[in-house]
């Protein structure tokens, strides 16, 4: 119960960072990191946004001691929790001398080589479109030539608000369609449905050109 109790409460301070009420679902962790459970060899895995980690926990028990994890967490509250399951879990404790938490937005992470495997937690849906499109051009700098990148949003959502909301969120979800549409277009290779969830999820699953130049999006 404390990182549910600890989850809402920064919900209800920061939702434009935190985006749900509930942390997600075992069944939408298992989804998001079905990359990782399929590779092989040692990988380099970036994890953006955890939150209370419902992702990490997943992450940690398929990591192999020559892999290599970040995590990167703006919130420090988030962050705090993060830390100190790989303080106390045993779990968290079995990949710790491999696993670094980096308290920082991800725009000012600091990285020595590029990921084999990037899960997101970010609600992107949230942002706005500058914000979205900087994210993006991150996320395909951080990976490596066929690098995988997997993030989530609730099925249907951006869609439907496009509707209902006032015309100045419609605009930017409108545009954030135009911004992200490029990268889906080149770089999406599957989409995982996730209905075991608070909402209904889908995660996007995108691969990194394998050519060390990436083709622009």
């Amino acid at each position: 119960m404390g990182n549910l109790s600890t989850f809402y409460s920064e919900f209800r301070q920061r939702y434009y960072t935190t985006g749900s009420i509930i942390p997600s679902s075992r069944f939408l962790a298992s989804a998001i990191t079905k990359p990782l459970a399929k590779r092989e060899g040692s990988r380099r895995v970036l994890e953006i946004g955890p939150g209370t980690g419902a992702f990490t926990q997943k992450v940690v028990r398929l990591l192999r001691p020559d892999d290599h994890f970040d995590i990167v967490e703006i919130n420090p509250t988030f962050a705090a929790v993060i830390r100190e399951q790989f303080a106390s879990n045993p779990s968290y404790q079995a990949v710790s001398e491999i696993s670094t938490v980096h308290e920082t937005p991800l725009q000012e992470f600091q990285y020595d080589a590029p990921y084999d495997i990037i899960i997101s937690g970010l609600p992107t849906t949230n942002f706005d479109v500058p914000l979205v499109q900087e994210i993006f051009e991150t996320f395909v700098e951080l990976l490596a030539p066929g690098g995988e990148l997997s993030y989530f949003e609730y099925m249907y959502l951006r869609q439907m608000r496009k509707y209902i909301d006032k015309k100045a969120n419609r605009d930017r979800l409108r545009e954030m369609d135009r911004v992200i549409a490029p990268y889906h277009e080149k770089m999406c290779f599957d989409r995982s449905w996730v209905w075991m969830n608070v909402s209904p999820a889908w995660v996007h699953h995108l691969r990194k050109a394998p050519d060390v130049a990436q083709e622009s999006v």
